[in-house]
């Protein structure tokens, strides 16, 4: 046979299924040559293997074994995303039952081979095309506003969208009426006139009479290649083609069309390029919109999946706000503590969990105090104190709390400044001024909303002047909003009646700076106290920046631990979108068989479903940040909570959230992905 102009050869074609442990062959070494511009029908019963033959003709399955080539190629080679990019560029599906795309638009429906070939200018191409089918004033509606004709004729223009040099039409007039199947064939007609290849399956001879060639197949076998225009102009009839019973065989007339104008004239440059094309801007688009259609389409069920990420995002935002909050919290109470201060005190340290015995006990005095604040040029500030519990009398009520008499250098090394009033001076210090200080607790106990700077009240009946409050510690102070405060020596001669610190509080030039402080004072201390190498100290030293830092610590493993048990219903959120998304892909199997017979690659595929769940997770995820943030502004309200809400907290919510998003979403993506698109397309 002449090979100028072949498009596709089959070579002892076989097609065999596995039926248990069984092989059911459909096709049985067939043979076939169709050449370019021709419009051939294939019939046969049930079961002969047409539909199959259509199937491998149009790169939706492979044969089991012989060869096909098409344009010149052997395709046995091409990868499944080779395959659909060849049928994206070379070929054009026209099925039985439409597979319109139920929620999209007539001209979306047409445009959409075009988004995985890569073609520009896709609304104008598809326009045109509508127009030419009689669409015009439906490009708008959807399939279900549509008639069986007017569907047709969608799927009849999304054929023709990528310039195809074949058309398949699977049973094109199964579901029309005879006027509007009379109409498609003569449209089939008019394009194979144009130099496209047809090829039709069919089990009627009325419409198979319309092509130009009839195949007759039957048991897997071509059982008759008919020249139809050979025949209606008494031809004889040639040999028949390999593998067929003696029948009559194609050969060019002076019908047969000639190849269209544009047909690349060597085999080599006739089969086009499948390397997959780059990811467009409107591919990308039309992955969301479908996203969002396939949302809009189930409400309930999209709805409930964000529930879950909104529930797990909310929950992680509150938590991490409280712990924060808890955190900052104990960073305030810790500095007003002071920074860089290191605490002496009196009295051996515990060895073995017991106390020294009370002979061994030392005190502390003001002249060790004056002797500290000289033991190094890196201690700036000093501060003694003296302390003991005091009854409180304002006229007809009363209070036992704690004074502490302290040196006016308390306020700077504490941060401890009033808000109301002032604190007490040098002289007031030295002339052991009957002046005080209060904190929060003895105001609301003893003035209520009255305010107390100026009034006199009684400490342990000795009267004292109020000159200043303190603010509060903050949440979880304690006995720190429970104390008075008055000059040291007031305390101590007028009140306490001791000679004897409790402790002392030494402010450092820096962090780096208390290592060396601590081990001067420790040298002093021992010198002072007469305490020979052998012997323990006498005295404790305290680094509050390494309480600091170890409450600093706990507050943030708490934080921590906090997010993480909210982070747990993110996850289960996640096995909620995994749930939906298998769902998806289930009632959306004909749709994948659908993309991917015009075209659609495994990543195109993967991508499009991948995108839905990520969208899912996203909406949850905006919607549990504002949910967070008011169950966290709530809590602080109604609780009396500090808490704290940072941007880093926010963007790792999200961020964990399109993370389910993608990582709950891929299993159900890479499964439609790899959905084989024959079976696919015949999925219920």
């Amino acid at each position: 046979m002449n090979e100028t102009g072949v498009l596709i050869q089959l070579d002892n074609i076989r097609r065999a299924y596995k039926m248990g442990a069984a092989d059911l062959e459909i096709l049985k070494g067939l043979s076939l040559t169709i050449r370019q511009g021709e419009f051939v029908a294939i019939m046969g019963p049930s079961g002969s293997g047409k539909s199959t033959l259509m199937q491998i003709l149009g790169l939706l399955d492979k044969p089991t074994s012989g060869t096909y080539t098409l344009m010149g190629r052997d395709v046995a080679g091409l990868s499944e995303d080779e395959c659909a990019i060849l049928r994206s560029k070379t070929i054009g599906f026209i099925f039985q039952m439409f597979n319109l795309l139920p929620r999209t638009t007539s001209l979306d429906n047409v445009v959409l081979p075009m988004l995985y070939s890569g073609l520009p200018n896709r609304l104008e191409r598809g326009k045109e095309l509508l127009r030419e089918v009689g669409m015009e004033n439906r490009m708008l509606h959807k399939p279900n506003q549509l008639s069986g004709g007017q569907q047709q004729r969608v799927a009849v223009a999304r054929a023709l969208v990528n310039r195809p040099q074949i058309i398949f039409a699977d049973e094109p007039t199964g579901n029309l009426a005879t006027a509007q199947s009379e109409e498609i064939l003569a449209r089939l007609q008019a394009l194979n006139r144009s130099g496209i290849t047809i090829i039709m399956v069919t089990h009627e001879p009325d419409i198979a009479a319309h092509a130009r060639r009839i195949l007759h197949i039957k048991d897997g076998r071509i059982l008759s290649d008919v020249d139809n225009a050979a025949v209606a102009q008494n031809i004889p009839a040639g040999p028949a083609a390999p593998g067929a019973l003696p029948m009559a065989s194609p050969a060019p007339t002076a019908a047969s069309p000639t190849p269209p104008p544009h047909a690349p004239e060597s085999k080599s440059s006739m089969f086009p390029n499948v390397r997959p094309p780059k990811i467009s801007v409107s591919e990308f688009s039309e992955y969301i919109a479908s996203a969002l259609r396939a949302m809009s389409a189930n409400r309930v069920r999209s709805a409930l999946s964000v529930l879950g990420i909104l529930i797990g995002v909310s929950s992680v935002i509150a938590m991490l706000a409280i712990g924060n909050g808890a955190q900052k919290a104990i960073e305030a109470r810790l500095q007003s503590l002071g920074s860089n201060v290191v605490m002496l005190f009196g009295g051996a340290p515990s060895s073995r969990g017991v106390r020294g015995a009370a002979g061994n006990y030392s005190r502390l005095t003001l002249e060790d105090a004056k002797a500290v604040r000289m033991a190094s040029p890196d201690i700036v500030e000093l501060y003694p104190e003296a302390e003991g519990d005091v009854e409180i009398v304002y006229q007809d009520k009363n209070k036992v709390s704690e004074m502490q008499g302290v040196t006016p250098n308390y306020a700077s090394i504490r941060n401890a400044h009033p808000d109301y009033g002032r604190f007490f001076t040098e002289a007031e210090n030295e002339n052991e001024a009957r002046v005080i200080v209060i904190c929060p607790n003895v105001v609301k106990k003893l003035f209520g909303d009255e305010n107390p700077v100026g009034k006199t009240l009684k400490i342990n009946r000795v009267d004292f002047r109020v000159i200043g409050t303190l603010p509060s510690k903050g949440a979880g102070s304690g006995d720190q909003d429970d104390m008075v405060f008055t000059p040291i020596h007031t305390a101590m001669k007028r009140v306490l009646g001791t000679v004897y610190l409790h402790e002392m509080a030494i402010e450092c030039a820096n962090p780096q700076s208390i290592p060396a402080v601590m081990a001067a004072i420790e040298t002093l201390m021992r010198h002072r106290h007469r305490l020979p190498p052998y012997k323990e100290n006498d005295f404790r030293l305290r680094n509050n920046a390494e309480v600091q830092s170890t409450l600093s610590g706990t507050t943030k493993t708490f934080s921590s631990l906090l997010g993480f048990v909210a982070a747990i219903s993110l996850l289960v959120g996640g096995v909620g979108i995994m749930n939906i998304m298998l769902v998806s892909v289930n009632e959306r199997t004909r749709e994948i068989g659908l993309r991917k017979s015009i075209g659609a690659t495994r990543r195109a595929i993967l991508l499009q479903f991948l995108i839905e769940s990520v969208l899912l997770s996203v909406l949850g995820g905006l919607l549990g940040i504002s949910l967070g943030i008011g169950v966290a502004n709530l809590v602080s309200r109604f609780a009396g909570w500090l808490v704290l809400i940072t941007y880093p907290s926010i963007a790792l919510s999200f961020a964990f959230s399109v993370s389910v998003g993608v990582v709950f979403g891929y299993w159900p993506a890479r499964k439609a992905s790899r959905l084989s698109p024959m079976e696919a397309l015949r999925y219920e």
